[in-house]
């Protein structure tokens, strides 16, 4: 067996579990364990032993999970630019509209 299978075979639980505690999404953390590992897997050689294997391997679910998270965000940022409207106010906003439709009668 080779490191990449004993670190599956003795940490995938545990990976799993933190990324189910991250996402609360079952099928998700096993999507995100599953690109862990990958990415583990091709980055093998830049574990230096400096902390347990567990803890490596969770920082790569965290950063995945990182990056899953900026991919599917709900809120885009926006630049905003000196022609976006925002500075009138509600009824002002509401008397311009109502400008525009009584000209078009």
């Amino acid at each position: 067996m080779n490191d990449i299978e004993r670190a599956y075979t003795q940490h995938a639980k545990d990976v799993y579990r933190y990324l189910l505690s991250l996402s609360h999404n079952e099928d998700l953390a096993e999507d995100l364990t599953q690109e862990t590992f990958f990415r583990a897997m091709r980055t093998m050689s830049n574990y230096d032993g400096s902390c347990k294997l567990s803890v490596w391997l969770c920082q790569i679910a965290k950063h995945i999970w990182y990056q899953w998270l900026e991919k599917h965000s709900r809120f885009k940022q926006v630049e905003l630019t000196d022609d976006m409207p925002g500075d009138e106010s509600p009824e002002r906003s509401t008397l311009l509209r109502m400008e525009k439709t009584a000209t078009l009668w």
